[in-house]
């Protein structure tokens, strides 16, 4: 539907358009969580769910991920806020949900905070503490020299560690944001801990809602309908408010 989009490097950001019927000329935008691309099974089962609803969906691939252009190496959540910003480009006149999982969390929270295009958020398992994230996942690993979790095919950078740390958190920016937002954390989730959810909840704007899903880990592998539950429903209440 859409032509390609290119971030603004030049590299283009793959992406999959699931077609909708719904009358307002509104799309959820779905992006992923570091090492991550558009194909995780849980973002797939979400996007065909909106889409079933007759919610136009769109899952991206942040650049040097996946199949979009660029280096692994150089991506950051400050190049990835660049990114979605592309995408949105590309989505001229449509009014946008965004969902973000993890470090696509993080994204979203930077991304809404200065773009009005975004309507609705939606952090799932989002990354809120970013230098302690990166501290605790690859404190024992070299920057340009070793990998995250010991994937040949993701090299940690040390652009992606100066990056979270001159980050160092996502909650100041909280308060910026003016728009309905969900949240949803699986307890068991032992990448992302669930205390992220809940502090960067404590300094949200309402509307805003918190959901635990009992048991689940950072991907929803055993809670895929669940977390899919969740999402559709709030979405589905946002459309019809909006």
């Amino acid at each position: 539907m859409f032509r390609t989009i290119r971030n603004i490097e030049g590299e283009k950001v793959d992406y999959t358009f699931h077609q909708g019927d719904a009358g307002e000329k509104i799309i959820v935008v779905i992006g992923h969580g570091v090492t991550g691309n558009k194909d995780r099974p849980f973002v797939v089962a979400l996007a065909d769910a909106l889409s079933q609803e007759g919610i136009p969906t769109l899952r991206m691939t942040f650049s040097g991920n996946g199949d979009s252009e660029g280096r692994f190496a150089d991506s950051t959540i400050s190049k990835e806020v660049k990114d979605l910003g592309s995408v949105f480009d590309a989505l001229d006149g449509w009014k946008i949900l965004y969902v973000g999982h993890s470090m696509g969390g993080a994204v979203g929270v930077l991304r809404a905070s200065q773009d009005t295009r975004i309507v609705g958020l939606v952090s799932l398992a989002g990354m809120v503490h970013t230098a302690a994230f990166a501290q605790r996942e690859f404190s024992d690993v070299t920057p340009d020299k070793g990998f995250m979790w010991d994937e040949p095919t993701c090299p940690l950078s040390q652009d992606f560690i100066d990056d979270t740390v001159a980050i160092g958190t996502v909650i100041t920016y909280a308060p910026s944001i003016q728009i309905p937002w969900l949240l949803v954390h699986g307890t068991a989730d032992d990448v992302i801990p669930l205390q992220d959810s809940l502090d960067i909840f404590e300094r949200a704007n309402e509307p805003k809602e918190l959901v635990q899903i009992d048991g689940a880990d950072h991907v929803f592998s055993e809670h895929t309908s669940d977390m899919v539950k969740v999402v559709h429903e709030w979405v589905r209440g946002q459309i019809r408010l909006t």
